[in-house]
């Protein structure tokens, strides 16, 4: 090597993303991508020292939802503050392209009820400078941001602009609607689509209750969409559904991949209700896979976890007359109300009335808990607020209400709603072993006020190769390679994800030990000062995204060589 690297990066021991045994080397880099690993003679324009430190490749987030803060934000974050280096957007069937401008209030109100993204922050954050779905390609290609982004074609917005309103009451699509999705479905690749997404799940509503116009989408339909797609390039189907109609949904996905060709990825959770079912949904995908398709199932790092707190979209006691009386009160004003005995005696007396929303149930204390600090999400049943109330003596409401108020009001509770029927997270372990699995469902950019996952990344290593004392582990090596290199080829992007020469130079350099996530806490800063749930994360020394440096000792350098990702990539 006789010119002078850009970077070099001393002494790190590397976890290279092929999952082999952790060795110690030098990286170099030039012109935004790895030359050379080893021992490196040259000195770099710049240098970090890795010794000691864990060097990996940047971590691939194929979950997302940052459709609409790409178009207001040049700042992934949270998912670039967890070692994210691209992230994939537009899945579960909803984003914000094709799109006419009849239609805008429609679009947000689906994303609103799905991903729990405020409308306001929508209506002001979104500039709506596109219509068809290339226009919104383009529109993006122009801006950077702190890390890789790649696009899905949304099916919900697809289906609205081919079909209007038939399209949003979810009447069956024509012959000529199909042929219309197509088209548009090809274009979408051509400006650079690396999928489409879909979701058949009773849970994903708009704002107004209704359900997603996707949910009963026919399988000519999607065959139409799936074929074009793949027919002009890579592309791969995402879709989410329920496991209550897994039965049916699932075969109808396979056909559709195997008449299609088309690769396929889909989420896989432990439910309560069959906490076995998500096996037998693997076998049947490894059944497939023996058969030659290609699928890929979205695993989520730890359980499905609703966060329910004074300041946050639901809490306990949101159906309570006493309470419903004062909920739109500033928290201030409601935390005054709160502290006085007549009004908690009046709401703790009240039990939780019937609701439509999906992600209200009603409160089951055994399996509600207070998350900690650090926060434990991998906690033995027995200390679940039920279990701790009978020890006490006590009602589990009386321990839930003052637990909300702690904090100034901010205090929450932590539900795990999928992956930890067995109060462990065994299943997730098994799942996580699937030669399907890869590392999926942080939703990064949504659930503002209910769920906070992703930094699913960071607890990949915190809890499953360092932390975890209730189970088995898992080798960094493997998990590195799990959140890299598969879920980049699971996309299709063959040109990042490992640390060796002439791959894109996307990389963290992290301190292993001191790597920590804190307690999730509610950020004003969204678009109207809308709010979001953030966690903290200690540890990431540098991240750099194609060979310069985004994030320093978890500060942010200001440096966004971040890009749109236009299609599946190779190496040059």
């Amino acid at each position: 090597m006789t010119s002078t690297p850009d970077l070099v990066i001393r002494g790190g021991t590397i976890a290279d993303g092929k999952g082999g045994d952790l060795y110690e080397a030098d990286v170099a880099i030039a012109g935004g991508r790895i030359t050379e690993v080893g021992k490196v003679a040259a000195k770099g324009k710049e240098e970090i020292d890795a010794k000691g430190k864990l060097v990996t490749p940047g971590f691939v987030d194929v979950h997302t939802h940052y459709d609409g803060q790409v178009t207001w934000s040049q700042d992934i974050t949270p998912s670039s503050q967890n070692g994210v280096t691209t992230a994939i957007m537009g899945n579960c069937g909803v984003g914000f392209a094709p799109c006419r401008p009849s239609d805008h209030v429609r679009l947000i109100q689906l994303m609103e009820g799905v991903e729990d993204i405020p409308e306001p922050v929508l209506s002001a954050g979104i500039p709506w400078e596109w219509e068809s779905f290339p226009d919104y390609m383009n529109w993006l290609s122009k801006r950077n941001f702190d890390m890789d982004i790649g696009a899905q074609l949304p099916h919900a917005a697809l289906r609205v602009y081919v079909m209007g309103d038939r399209g949003a009451r979810r009447d069956p699509s024509t012959e000529e609607d199909n042929k219309a999705m197509a088209a548009l479905a090809g274009d979408a690749v051509r400006a650079g689509a690396l999928g489409f997404s879909t979701s058949r799940t009773l849970n994903h509503r708009t704002s107004t209750g209704d359900y997603t116009p996707t949910l009963k989408a026919g399988e000519d339909e999607l065959t139409a969409i799936a074929g074009a797609m793949h027919g002009v390039g890579r592309s791969v189907l995402q879709f989410v559904l329920d496991q209550s109609t897994v039965h049916e949904d699932l075969p109808m996905m396979l056909r559709v991949a195997e008449n299609t060709k088309c690769p396929i990825s889909f989420s896989v959770a432990q439910a309560d209700k069959a906490p076995r079912r998500w096996r037998q949904t693997m076998d049947t995908i490894n059944e497939a896979a023996a058969r030659g398709l290609s699928i890929t199932t979205q695993i989520a790092a730890r359980p499905v976890g609703l966060l329910l707190g004074l300041e946050l979209s639901r809490n306990p006691f949101q159906t309570h007359p006493s309470y419903r009386e004062i909920a739109k009160l500033p928290l201030a004003e409601r935390l005054t109300h709160l502290r006085r005995p007549e009004v908690r005696a009046a709401i703790l007396s009240e039990t939780a009335t019937a609701t439509d929303d999906p992600l209200f149930f009603r409160p089951n204390y055994d399996k509600i808990y207070l998350l900690g600090n650090p926060p434990n999400y991998e906690q033995p049943p027995e200390n679940a607020l039920g279990p701790q109330a009978r020890r006490q003596g006590r009602q589990p409401e009386e321990l839930a209400y003052d637990a909300m108020l702690t904090d100034e009001g901010r205090g929450m509770l932590y539900v795990p709603f999928l992956n930890y029927a067995d109060g462990n997270l065994d299943a997730v372990h098994e799942m996580l072993r699937e030669p399907s699995a890869v590392p999926g469902l942080s939703d990064g950019g949504a659930h503002c006020g209910i769920i906070c996952d992703a930094s699913f990344p960071t607890y990949l290593l915190t809890h499953w190769t360092r932390d975890r004392t209730r189970g088995e582990k898992l080798s960094i090596p493997f998990v590195v390679a799990a959140q890299s290199r598969k879920t980049a080829l699971s996309v299709g992007l063959t040109d990042r994800g490992v640390i060796a020469p002439g791959f894109k130079a996307d990389v963290n350099v992290i301190d292993y030990d001191r790597l920590h996530l804190h307690p999730p806490k509610v950020h004003y800063d969204l678009p109207v000062g809308g709010r979001r749930l953030m966690q903290q994360v200690d540890g990431y020394d540098a991240t750099i995204i194609s060979g310069v440096v985004t994030r320093r000792s978890g500060q942010a350098t200001g440096a966004r060589p971040g890009r749109l990702v236009r299609g599946a990539q190779g190496l040059n």
